[in-house]
């Protein structure tokens, strides 16, 4: 093939699949140029890289110390985070990015922000005093492959929680975390993921334009020879009218502008005659990405969030069945269907049935009175089990079918397999499936309807 046609080769046009690869395009193409030329990043944020347009939603733990933070994690996950220790004593002292994991273990903060899959690199400023005192506890959860969580060393406010060090007692912390709102908010955070992202991008486009006027304008204003510091002090000292100039001027709104007293302070430490002059490409690759790029997306946008409707949010841990569930293959409560959609006949029996004798025996050996459990006594056996309290609590739920505070042979055998099936790593039904129901629940059922 001649030169000639060589150039008249065609470029494939970019394909884009997700809302988060488009943003990830559009920002090296058309952003990323413009904070470089005019150094964006020693004024306001560092540059993006692409951990994080790709790292999950964060929630960030923060309270006072000996509050339950710790617990609460725990409470979501249903799992011991690595090098947690739960205590009255102020027992968390460090940043711990929680994040899923194949292998469980803790990265020190010093590798964790060279670390280019992870979005920490940015810390790198902070220095030793902060990274000794950061790490990310790495674990395989159902949770984390959703969300990240950082937990935080408690703050101490004041000479009452000084003095106070109580945590809160199961009941209150389990009656504080089924709140409904909270389990939403989080669980919702994956499906908002993309339109956040999109959001922070064209926030962070609408400071980066106005960034690149002051700096050009202060450029502009700058003497070619004579005088250089006195103009700077002026200048500097004029930038709130110097605001309000490029604000009339470009029809920029005021709430795009930056912190003035902070940038005046920052702009002391700059040689202004270093500053480069507005450039009109870049200007114009910016003005497009605003005002059709990001527009373009829209579309891919809304698909995503049609299909996120249908998606489960978070799952696994304490969000076991909020919506659908993970009962899938493999799931010890799943019902078999036969061919035409109904109940298999296997389902009419028990599953618990095979394993009760061996269920009955602990039963009678707790003396049961007039053939049922206190809660005291049903207690002090699962405890023993060692599972969480918040797994604990939801079993006795499922497993108390008449729900008379009390666990008869049945009902027992039934929290008995249901132990067992979350020792052996499944999960729990959000509410009893038919098959599970204790064969004299059914009838009492039957009768009721």
């Amino acid at each position: 093939m001649s030169r000639w046609g060589r150039r008249n080769v065609k470029k494939a046009p970019e394909v884009i699949r997700t809302v988060t690869e488009g943003l990830k395009s559009l920002y090296r193409k058309k952003l990323l140029p413009l904070e470089q030329y005019y150094g964006f990043q020693d004024f306001h944020s560092p540059s993006l890289e692409d951990a994080d347009f790709d790292n999950k939603p964060m929630v960030l733990v923060v309270g006072q110390y000996s509050t339950g933070k710790t617990t609460f994690i725990k409470y979501l996950l249903e799992q011991d985070v690595p090098g947690s220790r739960i205590g009255p004593e102020p027992t968390t002292d460090c940043f711990t990015a929680i994040m899923h994991g194949d292998v469980e273990g803790i990265i020190p903060g010093n590798a964790l922000i060279v670390d280019a899959n992870k979005p920490f690199r940015k810390l790198n400023p902070f220095g030793n005093t902060f990274l000794n005192r950061f790490q990310c506890a790495q674990m395989p959860n159902q949770v984390l492959e959703s969300i990240s969580i950082i937990d935080t060393p408690g703050i101490l406010s004041g000479a009452k929680q000084r003095v106070s060090r109580g945590k809160p007692t199961g009941k209150q912390l389990k009656f504080e975390l089924e709140e409904e709102d909270l389990f939403a908010d989080i669980q919702n955070l994956p499906r908002n993921a993309a339109l956040r992202k999109l959001n922070d991008l064209v926030k962070r486009a609408r400071l980066v334009r106005v960034h690149a006027h002051i700096i050009s304008y202060l450029k502009q204003e700058m003497p070619s020879v004579f005088r250089k510091d006195n103009k700077k002090k002026n200048l500097i000292y004029q930038l709130p009218v110097i605001f309000s100039k490029i604000q009339l001027q470009h029809h920029i709104s005021p709430g795009d502008f930056p912190d003035c007293a902070k940038m005046q302070e920052q702009l002391m430490a700059h040689d202004f005659t270093k500053f480069k002059a507005l450039k009109p490409n870049l200007m114009a690759m910016l003005d497009e990405l605003l005002s059709t790029d990001i527009s373009k997306l829209m579309p891919l946008l809304r698909q995503e969030e049609i299909e996120a409707g249908v998606q489960p949010g978070v799952q696994g841990g304490a969000f076991l069945g909020t919506r659908a569930g993970p009962f899938v293959e493999g799931d010890p409560f799943g019902e078999t269907m036969d061919e035409n959609g109904e109940l298999g006949e296997e389902d009419e029996e028990w599953v618990v049935t095979k394993d009760k004798p061996k269920y009955d025996e602990i039963f009678y050996n707790l003396a049961p009175n007039e053939g049922k459990l206190s809660g005291t006594k049903a207690k002090d056996w699962m405890v023993s089990t060692r599972l969480p309290n918040s797994v604990l609590g939801r079993i006795w739920k499922l497993s108390d079918v008449d729900h008379d505070g009390m666990l008869d042979d049945e009902e027992f055998a039934l929290a008995s397999h249901l132990i067992e099936v979350k020792l052996e790593g499944h999960g729990l039904p959000p509410e009893l499936p038919a098959r599970l129901v204790p064969p004299s629940k059914r009838r009492q059922k039957g009768s009721d309807a």
